[in-house]
């Protein structure tokens, strides 16, 4: 998870919130969050889905030790395992760019740039 922006955290923070947000991502589809956090973790994501893509026991222990343990209490697979069986099954066929990144609104407290960043 190396990246370049610090989003005024230190690393243990950031790493770990980078890691709830890509498996919010992975569990639901899309998340709202700011422009600056979606960029971020567009990259953990992407990387994810091409372990996901390649599906072997390696990749899955690699994604394992990025995702969370939740489960989708609606279908009872854990975060791994809706990556592996539902998300990458749909990119097969492409090389990257499995997120998008789309700018919304501007937050009313502070003003911050937010963004939905969701698989499409």
């Amino acid at each position: 998870m190396a990246n370049n922006r610090k989003l005024g955290r230190v690393s243990s923070h950031r790493k770990a919130m980078l890691r709830n947000l890509a498996t919010d991502v992975i569990m639901h589809g899309k998340i709202e969050t700011t422009a600056t956090r979606a960029k971020e973790v567009r990259k953990v994501v992407d990387k994810l889905i091409t372990l996901g893509i390649r599906g072997d026991l390696h990749a899955r222990r690699q994604a394992a030790a990025i995702l969370q343990n939740v489960v989708d209490p609606a279908t009872g697979k854990t975060a791994v395992q809706v990556l592996f069986d539902d998300v990458a099954p749909k990119f097969k066929g492409k090389n990257g760019g499995y997120t998008r990144v789309i700018k919304t609104y501007n937050r009313k407290g502070d003003n911050a740039p937010m963004a939905i960043i969701g698989l499409f």
